[in-house]
């Protein structure tokens, strides 16, 4: 197996470690409801889960319900 002679210097490693930067995350707008949101991601608007412009999934509100009105009716 393969071993260096000689140590690496810091400043080698440093070079080597410049390239490595956090990146922001690319944004898009909506289509359809002009949200803006991460690309490639499922994003909620108004408790519906949309993703390209479409509804994938719908979150469940529980209503209340008057239960005393109805009872006295």
């Amino acid at each position: 197996m393969a071993h260096p002679k000689r140590r690496q210097s810091s400043q080698r490693q440093a070079k080597r470690r410049t390239h490595y930067t956090a990146n922001t995350p690319t944004l898009s707008i909506d289509k359809t409801s002009g949200e803006v949101h991460q690309r490639h991601r499922a994003h909620w608007v108004e408790n519906k889960l949309m993703y390209k412009g479409r509804v994938v999934m719908e979150k469940e509100v529980a209503e209340e319900e008057d239960t005393d009105d109805n009872a006295e009716s």
